[in-house]
């Protein structure tokens, strides 16, 4: 079992991008100290009404800080990046931080980011694959020639390749039946979102297991989600607490069309307590295990990333949280489930 914290830079304009940049270095060395497995950060580009420090240099400098930890690309939308350029940069992290990254890939959603890098969102899902397995090559193989859809290369050896091998663990975030069932088509982890509620996430579990089955291959060892996440002394300071970051946190999404992204009809312009039911952790530590302890028997989940702070939320609030969660809540699970 293991527990990872998504350490949040994306924050309203109007902030010190360098002072919050420093709180987020703080934050990786409590996590770190109250026993924390990984950290993870996300990726977007021209996303108001955020500032934000892309995830992959800001990994490379947390890395110094991480101690033993995992470093979580959550995620790297690949369906608009070059796939040479990624498989080098990623080797690289894996290489400064001797062996911790994990790779998680999704295709986006968002139609202004592809339309600022010149591509077709139409396009997003034979572009990922393409590039991953680009990605998977330049890992492993010398002297690569592909002529495909999207990319060409000829007779291409990637300057550096990863520690672990063959390559670094590699993450499939999906939102769609169709995206679920693809990944688990092609043997992948799932790389289950915060976003949809807990009915339809267990819904796509069982998508998820016979698109595995049917095509020859097992649970993999991984089994990720991520999950908003508050804890507090009540339930009724944990909601009070959180509730404020992430309405703003959901609208932003609404905006977005996130909840388009999702299965069925799901929405987020709905009353706080209907967004919150079966999708957000919130509670004393008692509550948060309980909750956990749910998601573990239905979806076999192993490995959870937290996400317990949101834009415009103060750096000291989630310290609390990860002093609790380290104190209360990690070491009940680590007694009785074991560490990764």
């Amino acid at each position: 079992m293991k527990f990872g914290l998504f350490v949040n830079s994306q924050q309203p304009r109007t902030d010190d991008p360098v002072a919050r940049f420093r709180q987020c270095v703080q934050q990786t060395i409590v996590a770190r100290d109250v026993g924390f497995d990984a950290i993870a950060a996300g990726h977007h580009y021209v996303s108001p009404p955020y500032i934000a420090i892309q995830n992959l240099p800001l990994l490379a400098r947390l890395a110094a800080d991480s101690g033993k930890m995992d470093l979580v690309l959550a995620v790297t939308l690949l369906a608009m990046l070059n796939p040479v350029q990624i498989a080098e940069e990623i080797a690289s992290l894996d290489v400064m931080s001797e062996g911790r990254v994990v790779f998680g890939v999704g295709i986006g959603y968002r139609e202004e980011e592809f339309q600022a890098f010149g591509l077709n969102v139409s396009d997003r899902v034979p572009r990922m694959l393409e590039g991953l397995n680009l990605i998977k090559r330049l890992w492993s193989e010398d002297n690569i020639t592909h002529q495909g859809r999207f990319f060409n290369l000829r007779d291409a050896t990637s300057t550096i390749r990863p520690v672990q091998k063959p390559f670094p663990p590699i993450w499939i975030a999906a939102n769609a039946d169709a995206a679920v069932k693809r990944t688990g088509r092609l043997g992948y982890p799932w790389f289950i979102n915060p976003h949809a509620a807990l009915p339809t996430i267990g819904r796509q579990w069982g998508l998820y297991k016979e698109a595995l089955a049917a095509a020859g291959h097992g649970i993999p060892a991984a089994r990720p989600m991520i999950l908003e996440l508050h804890v507090a002394p009540t339930r009724e300071e944990a909601v009070a607490t959180a509730g404020p970051y992430l309405e703003g946190k959901y609208a932003a999404y609404a905006a977005w069309g996130q909840d388009k992204a999702l299965p069925g009809e799901e929405s987020f312009r709905v009353s706080f307590d209907e967004l919150a039911k079966d999708r957000f952790i919130l509670g004393s530590p008692s509550d948060v295990i309980e909750q956990l302890e749910h998601r573990i028997a239905t979806l076999d989940a192993n490995y959870f990333i937290f996400r317990a702070s949101w834009p415009g939320m103060e750096s000291w609030k989630l310290q609390k949280v990860l002093e609790l969660m380290g104190k209360e809540v990690l070491p009940y699970f680590h007694k009785k489930y074991g560490r990764g």
